[in-house]
């Protein structure tokens, strides 16, 4: 392992990823692991790139140097940006599952016990098949997860980068919130929250964000697409700000005109279930009875709303098409996994078909402590409501926030421009 000190975290970090991996193959007894997943290959070494849709693969053995087998464009990310010594390039007319197993043999592993990851998403079927017909001689098991299990608790460094992913996530949407007026559009809305983020420090999410006026915001993960804010509108935001590929994500909701009785109820609904939920929340609590706590006074409404959907995921190290990490472990009934302090988690007690035609959102992202949870944001969570007499005569560029301070300046800028929620 190459010891340097311009990576994501300091060599001591990966060289604990990589023991703690190699523990867990030595318990499922197996000599090696192809580890093909973006978001793994991230975790264990720091390599990253956009060009993950042509094969690429760390070869982890039980013992000896790990082995890095990208297309001959990505070599450059391995040598500038991992620990890792020793790579082996394929060109765009090579055969780079040939090369895998070529690989495989002459690192003495071709009659070993060899885990893959199964379900990769970039990792297909037709490849997976050719592995199984040229590895004759050695043995491939299913290894999902063997990462995944020591991704789901963040040690204190990684929750320091996820605080900066906060910090472009509440940027964000404190310029969203502000921009969400009578007379711009969806598209004004997405431009300043992506400016906003990048300005704070933010990198390129792996979702863009949602924005979803009026009767759009009933399309399940709809984003801007040019509609014009009206006014007595509701606009529904989800922000994914990311930092070094670690994502904290935030939903809110801005209204145009007064704030009816069924929107006030619903905006406390979904603050009265954070509340719980985190005044709870921490060690030794499952899985399910933290989904029970949200799905409960979500469901309990007189507005007409449901919640669709899981009441929570695991987020952190994310690549497109999702900034989730939810098939590691989500809020869902009946999953009895336990929270163990370091995990992370974006909790969305959102509201699905407010009197019929609206779906609203209030989420925020929380880490378990030692003793109970706490949350990455300081934004306010009341929704924004805009007086559509004032709001029409204000430039939308001028209520774009200064994003360049902290989430409280960003946070302080939205409250002198709009009215919140309040009654």
């Amino acid at each position: 392992m190459r010891a340097r000190d311009d990576m994501t975290f300091p060599p001591e970090e990966y060289e604990r990823r990589l023991h703690d991996l190699r523990e867990r193959m030595a318990r499922r007894r197996l000599d090696a692991v192809v580890i093909t997943d973006p978001e793994n290959l991230m975790y264990l070494t720091d390599y990253q790139t956009t060009g993950y849709s042509f094969f690429q693969a760390l070869v982890v053995p039980l013992d000896g140097d790990p082995l890095m087998i990208t297309r001959a464009m990505e070599e450059s990310n391995v040598i500038e940006r991992t620990w890792v010594d020793h790579t082996r390039p394929y060109p765009d007319t090579g055969d780079a599952i040939q090369e895998l197993v070529l690989a495989l043999n002459q690192s003495g592993l071709g009659h070993k016990r060899v885990g893959y990851e199964r379900n990769s998403y970039f990792f297909p079927a037709y490849q997976q098949d050719r592995i199984h017909t040229s590895f004759q001689h050695g043995v491939l098991l299913d290894c999902f997860g063997i990462v995944e299990a020591g991704r789901l608790r963040k040690s204190d460094v990684e929750i320091d980068v996820m605080r900066k992913a906060a910090r472009a996530t509440e940027a964000g949407m404190a310029a969203g919130l502000a921009a969400a007026v009578p007379g711009a559009t969806e598209n004004d809305v997405a431009a300043a929250i992506s400016s906003a983020m990048f300005r704070a420090g933010g990198e390129f999410p792996s979702v863009m964000p949602y924005v979803a006026s009026g009767p759009r915001s009933m399309i399940g993960h709809a984003t801007w697409e040019g509609r014009v804010i009206q006014p007595n509108d509701h606009v529904l935001l989800e922000i994914g700000g990311c930092y070094r590929r670690y994502h904290t994500a935030m939903m809110r909701t801005a209204v145009t005109g007064e704030l009816s009785d069924s929107m006030y109820r619903s905006q406390e609904r979904m603050k009265l279930a954070l509340a719980e939920l985190k005044s709870l929340m921490g060690p030794g609590m499952t899985v399910s009875d933290a989904d029970s706590i949200v799905r409960r006074i979500i469901s309990d409404n007189e507005v007409g709303a449901r919640l669709v959907t899981r009441s929570g995921y695991s987020i952190g190290i994310a690549f497109p098409p999702s900034w989730d990490e939810g098939y590691i472990l989500s809020l869902n009934p009946g999953d009895f996994s336990v929270l163990e302090p370091g995990m992370t988690f974006h909790v969305i007690p959102w509201m699905w078909g407010v009197d019929g035609d609206k779906t609203v959102g209030i989420s925020d992202t929380i880490r378990i402590t030692d003793d109970g949870c706490e949350s990455f944001f300081s934004l306010d969570e009341d929704f924004v409501v805009h007086a559509t007499d004032q709001a029409t005569l204000t430039p939308v560029a001028d209520l774009e926030p200064d994003t360049g301070g902290e989430p409280a300046e960003a946070e302080a800028t939205v409250a002198t421009a709009v009215g919140t929620g309040e009654r």
